[in-house]
């Protein structure tokens, strides 16, 4: 009988699902594992800088994908990746961490290993991880190893959330059935209750046939679930008003005519804030309401008619229905609409903010418009990825072009974290397409935490654009307390040598200061392919920042500032 290695079971399994980069960093509990990678075709082992980084990679790959996997070893390296496993968790990306144990031989012994606490307790790490995982597994019986590889597969493909897998070293050569691998692993969502989908669609419809002035508002988890195809199919079906939250950026076309902007609570434009919040139905698909997504909670419909569609449950008004995916509910509502809207009178969308004024070309950059302007150089299928802070409060000022991804990390807001996400995203957009464009907007100081991963890109030949604000420090940390505090400056960097200094041969790097300059980079047809690494120096005043996000440290400043 033909067999195959549990290690090279993994790899295979992965590969089936769509996964063919891998990232983490080797360690002595794992090194046999990666040896595996090596035997399957088409399959890569990036070679983080840290784990950390690593994280922040399989998540930006896993965003893009649907699925990423990371690999450390015990202890020290997977400790070190939890942040960014965290994150994920927060966010709903599906990331698999697969972590190198110690032999089963050597924790039956109790032995006094090497990047243990040194208290015989080989188990620890797993137990942590728990508590960001929707699923674990550590393998010590080989005849469910892969039951449970596969179980941990589509768990984190289907939930997208995190996994942990922890395989003991002395396990990955054991040897298993080829014709293991003949079989797929289901990752299809199963049926919902079809009494209870029943019930929540005539709900839902009655509230439609009622609605005079209904909307749509995509949220995060409509590109995460994958329900970005529905959403889009309700908005031509309805021709509602449609609207997005900043971490659902991207999850609908902004160039559709029935788009509106983002809505972020009290810091929405006076057109969209009125918009939304007079409607008298909401269709709100996969929603995040984090604080930094809802202007500090700030969100005031004046109604009560909302219908909350989510992975794993469907919300109408006060009543909650569990166990519901929204993406069957979403297909069929599509098919069941029509007749009862045929007296809808389609309500007018907000105005779409006007273009930037012609203004001198030795006029200073400033954010508001460097973010408007930003949508000019963008084209159809980019995936733009913006940091924590000045990044993701400007690009809410930004109109995308059609099958425009965005990523940023709204919830979890772990600074530095798209220094490494631009690895990963950069990897999966490869992989897709080669000439789709990734271009990254990261602050100079968030750049500090996670800049390695630039060398990683060079390794592989990626071509990021990397566009480094420099506002001389952590300018949304000045915004809500400290604008002079010492602790909120960094020491500045010579940006323009970092690619030739990570190894770099065939790059650009510029330095702009100007709305001239800009529109001289942008507009070169040259600079407008991804043909070479470039890194783009945009200087900018220390406390100038988007509107959206002066508003908003106000917010938190006061929020902080309240007593019990």
């Amino acid at each position: 009988m033909s067999t195959v290695s549990l290690g090279h079971y993994l790899f295979e399994r992965l590969k089936q699902v769509g996964v063919n980069t891998i990232f983490g960093l080797p360690g002595d509990f794992n090194l046999v594992l990666l040896d595996k990678i090596y035997d399957i075709p088409g399959m890569r082992w990036v070679g983080n800088a840290n784990e950390l980084n690593a994280s922040y990679a399989a998540d930006g790959y896993a965003r893009i994908k649907g699925m990423a996997c990371l690999l450390t070893t015990f202890g020290v390296g997977e400790l070190s990746a939890l942040n960014g496993i965290a994150g994920s968790y927060a966010e709903h990306v599906g990331v698999l961490h697969v972590v190198g144990v110690p032999s089963t031989l050597s924790q039956a012994k109790g032995l006094l290993l090497h990047h243990t606490l040194g208290n015989g307790d080989f188990d620890v790490f797993h137990r942590m991880s728990a508590e960001i995982s929707e699923t674990t597994a550590v393998i010590t019986d080989l005849s469910k190893a892969a039951s449970e590889i596969d179980r941990c597969i589509r768990t984190t493909y289907v939930k997208q959330r995190t996994v942990y897998l922890g395989i003991p070293a002395n396990m990955f050569d054991y040897e298993m059935p080829r014709s293991l691998l003949d079989t797929p692993i289901d990752l299809s969502l199963k049926a919902n209750n079809p009494e209870s989908e029943s019930e929540v669609l005539d709900t839902i419809l009655d509230l439609v046939s009622k609605a005079k002035n209904p909307i749509i508002l995509a949220d995060a988890c409509a590109s995460r679930h994958d329900v970005k195809k529905e959403t889009q199919q309700l908005i031509d079906a309805t021709q509602f008003p449609a609207f997005v939250t900043p971490m659902g950026k991207g999850s609908i076309d902004e160039t559709h005519p029935r788009y509106g902007g983002i809505y972020v609570g009290t810091l929405s434009s006076p057109a969209v804030k009125k918009a939304v919040e007079s409607a008298d139905l909401v269709l709100s698909v996969g929603a995040l309401l984090s604080d930094f997504n809802t202007g500090s909670f700030s969100y005031s419909y004046q109604t009560k008619n909302i219908v909350e569609f989510h992975s794993d449950h469907i919300k109408i008004r006060n009543a909650l229905f569990p166990d519901m995916q929204m993406k069957s509910i979403l297909q069929k509502l599509i098919t069941q609409i029509k007749p009862v809207i045929a007296n809808y009178s389609p309500v007018a969308v907000p105005a779409r903010a006007p273009a930037n004024a012609a203004v001198d070309p030795s006029t200073p950059l400033k954010q508001e418009w460097m973010w408007k302007e930003l949508g000019n150089f963008l084209q159809e299928g980019d995936i733009v990825i913006t940091e924590t802070g000045t990044s993701a409060f400007g690009i809410n000022g930004t109109t995308f072009p059609k099958n425009t991804v965005g990523i940023s990390q709204v919830l979890w807001g772990s600074i530095g974290f798209t220094g490494g996400a631009v690895l990963g995203a950069a990897f999966a957009a490869e992989e897709i397409d080669p000439n789709r464009r990734v271009i990254l907007f990261i602050g100079d100081g968030s750049l500090q935490l996670t800049v390695q991963e630039i060398s990683t890109c060079i390794k592989w030949n990626l071509k990021p654009y990397l566009f480094i604000l420099n506002n001389n420090g952590y300018t949304i940390e000045k915004l809500i307390h400290g604008p002079t505090a010492q602790y909120n400056e960094i020491q500045s960097w010579e940006h323009l040598q970092l690619l030739p200094t990570f190894g770099a041969k065939d790059y650009e790097a510029v330095r702009i200061a100007t709305v001239g300059e800009w529109n001289k980079l942008t507009q070169d047809k040259e600079f407008n392919k991804n043909s070479r690494i470039r890194l783009i120096e945009v200087m900018l005043p220390v406390m100038d920042a988007p509107e959206s996000l002066i508003k908003q440290g106000q917010l938190t400043a006061a929020i902080n500032a309240k007593k019990d």
